[in-house]
């Protein structure tokens, strides 16, 4: 007769036994108390359903999980009463080498932690015990019962999935910080504290919930001080200096920390009011540990910034759009040479394999760790700028980019008989320039939280000190103007890097005047004269100090998004002049795009000295790009005809609501063949 959950229940309440010796024999029980087919009626050969799965870890060496099945769960048992939180990072650093199956279970025959692995979605766990088993009602703050989850994991891991995305955490929490920074501005606190302070609360919130901060303890503060605004007040400073330096908080050991965001200098904290910490408290209760680091600068940009508020809600820029940038500009020659590696490392594993002798065989090794060290390197040096920065946005996505591919290299390495390397790219090399203090606070926050983020999801231990580096390449500041001594208007230095990447700011016609005023513009016009003529819309002036960074020898690859106008007119000056000392490897003429909250059409230009000999255009292999963003004749090189000249003129154009009434006229034309 098959044992019953009861049975079950009641037989593992009992024991006593070991790990090692309990494992398997509770996994079996727990397939007949199911109803489950087990591992070795299902695979006798173990090929995707088994115990013991040996797995390399994402930081270095290997281990086993104790039961896998591919695309449906891993599970790592421990003795009973040991701490499931270890166990859980145990599994964790498996997940890549187990193809990241949509669960990660952890148990001590009597507890169990069922860890949602489902990409782009909130993470959620499922906690209970064996005695949940026997109830029917669902768990605390979730709609499924013990035994639902259990089954599920077998039958239906997908019905498990968090209903929030990601993406819907990190707009939860803008909107509650939009409340924050709005009563901070009512209340007088400058632009400048406000940011700083936001922010700080902000990286608590994250920290706390990715383990960094002791369990629970910015939350705890939080609900102990609610209805005392001042005591708060006084305690945040406390956890402000312990965060500063490391030290002590109460009973807790905190962490150093530094990075400059905790500056002992600069710890003020403004007073909140009871009902800021009802806001804060509502915001620490979301999942910190799964907003999305690709849209989070642009949504507490939007939060924080009094002049975008009105955009909150409006649309954002999609990780997978700014790759459209990052991949061409940064990623693909990274990945050409990727492939040549691995090419050369396959060969020397060959003659590796095939030595005769000891010492032939370790100087193969020794030819194979030093090319892909050498190509972790290359990696590591690279060093990427968005003179546009924004709140961050490119930056981490460019940053990411490179940290995956690493992992590649180092899984790679792992596989073929090394030691897996650690990871070597950091925050440290991405370079931004910004003018608005919002942003730029933002821009910085961005970048470490989106690699700290990466760590942890990876399988990595945070275990640098000071865990934040000042990141002192991300510059507030005017990218195109600034003035020298004499009051001469000037280009301000831009670093030099691999690649320039962004989408710097939209803003033609009189709105230039408007909006920057006559004495910017002015200087504008005198610094940038010959160069980019007076009608241009603002973002040719980066297109132009990108081509002049181009060709002095301190960037290799440029990618910048443009308004349309780009391709005509004045605008198409500026590609025009990149043609003549370089060449666009890859356009896109007409795209979708995200700009302030609309959707609107932008021109996505890439260029380089003319190196890069695969181009593209909208997506399709082209022999050459022209200045207008085509691939057919170049009529950018059209040329007036004298037989031509007084015979055709334009009439009145007219524009505006009647504009279907206007009236073309034309003539005979006389073509030069």
């Amino acid at each position: 007769m098959p044992l019953s959950i009861p049975a079950f229940v009641a037989k593992w309440q009992a024991s006593t036994r070991t790990e090692r010796s309990a494992a398997q024999e509770h996994y079996l029980d727990l397939c007949e108390a199911l109803g489950q087919s087990r591992p070795g009626d299902v695979d006798p050969h173990g090929e995707f359903y088994t115990f013991e799965r040996g797995a390399a870890k994402t930081g270095g060496g290997d281990g086993f999980a104790d039961v896998w099945w591919r695309d449906r769960f891993a599970i790592e048992y421990k003795r009973k009463k040991k701490n499931l939180g270890e166990a859980y990072n145990q599994l964790f650093q498996y997940r890549e080498d187990l193809g990241n199956p949509p669960l990660l279970t952890v148990t001590d025959d009597d507890h169990w932690e069922v860890h949602t692995n489902f990409t782009g979605t909130q993470k959620t766990v499922y906690c209970f015990s064996l005695a949940d088993l026997l109830k029917y009602d669902p768990l605390p703050s979730s709609s499924f019962s013990a035994l639902y989850i259990l089954r599920a994991m077998f039958d239906d891991s997908d019905c498990l999935r968090p209903q929030r995305t990601t993406a819907h955490v990190t707009e939860a929490a803008a909107a509650e910080f939009a409340k924050l920074a709005k009563n901070l501005q009512a209340f007088g606190t400058p632009p400048e504290a406000a940011a700083r302070f936001l922010m700080r609360l902000l990286f608590c919130l994250f920290a706390e919930d990715i383990g960094l901060l002791p369990g629970g303890l910015f939350s705890r503060l939080i609900e102990a001080t609610r209805t005392r605004p001042t005591i708060f007040a006084e305690l945040l400073k406390l956890l402000f200096a312990a965060m500063a330096d490391g030290g002590s908080f109460g009973a807790d050991d905190i962490a150093h920390f530094d990075g400059g965001l905790f500056n002992v200098a600069d710890l003020g904290v403004p007073l909140l009011t009871a009902g800021d910490l009802d806001t804060l408290s509502r915001a620490a209760a979301l999942d910190w540990a799964s907003i999305e680091p690709a849209i989070f600068g642009t949504l507490f940009e939007r939060s924080l910034d009094p002049g975008k508020r009105s955009q909150l809600g409006a649309h954002y820029t999609s990780r997978d759009d700014i790759g459209l940038v990052v991949e061409p500009v940064l990623m693909q020659p990274l990945r050409h040479r990727w492939a040549a590696v691995q090419a050369e490392a396959a060969a020397i594993i060959s003659r590796r394999e095939a030595a005769s002798t000891a010492s032939a065989r370790k100087k193969a090794q020794d030819e194979l760790a030093a090319l892909l060290v050498g190509f972790q390197d290359e990696i590591a040096r690279t060093r990427v700028l968005d003179p546009a920065c924004g709140s961050g946005n490119f930056l981490y996505v460019a940053l990411k980019r490179l940290l995956d591919l690493e992992k590649e290299v180092s899984v790679f390495a792992a596989t073929s008989g090394l030691s897996a390397l650690l990871p070597q790219v950091g925050p440290h090399q991405m370079y931004g320039i910004e003018v608005s203090t919002y942003a730029h606070e933002l821009a910085s926050i961005a970048v470490w939280i989106g690699y700290l983020q990466w760590l942890r999801d990876n399988g990595y231990l945070i275990t640098d000190r000071p865990i934040l580096k000042p990141l002192t390449n991300i510059q507030q500041m005017d990218a195109i103007l600034g003035y020298n001594e004499a009051g001469m208007p000037v280009e301000p230095a831009w670093p030099e890097v691999e690649a320039i990447i962004g989408n710097p700011p939209f803003l033609g016609g009189k709105r230039l005047r408007t909006e920057l005023g006559d004495s910017y513009v002015n200087g504008l016009f005198a610094r940038y004269a010959g160069r980019v003529p007076r009608e241009a819309d603002l973002v040719t002036y980066w297109f132009e100090r990108a081509r002049q960074h181009l060709a002095d020898g301190f960037v290799q690859r440029v990618g910048l998004i443009a308004t349309q106008g780009i391709r005509g007119g004045a605008n198409r000056k500026v590609l025009e002049r990149i043609k003549s000392n370089g060449d666009i490897f890859f356009a896109y003429a007409d795209r979708n795009w995200v700009l302030a909250g609309a959707n609107v059409h932008v021109s996505i230009v890439g260029f380089d000295t003319g190196k890069e000999v695969n181009r593209q255009l909208d997506g399709q292999p082209v022999v050459t790009t022209n200045a207008d963003l085509t691939a057919s004749i170049d009529l950018t090189k059209a040329a007036i005809l004298a037989e031509n000249k007084g015979i055709a003129f334009m009439w009145v154009t007219k524009a505006g609501p009647h504009r279907h009434q206007a009236k073309v006229y034309s003539v005979r034309l006389l073509l030069r063949t």
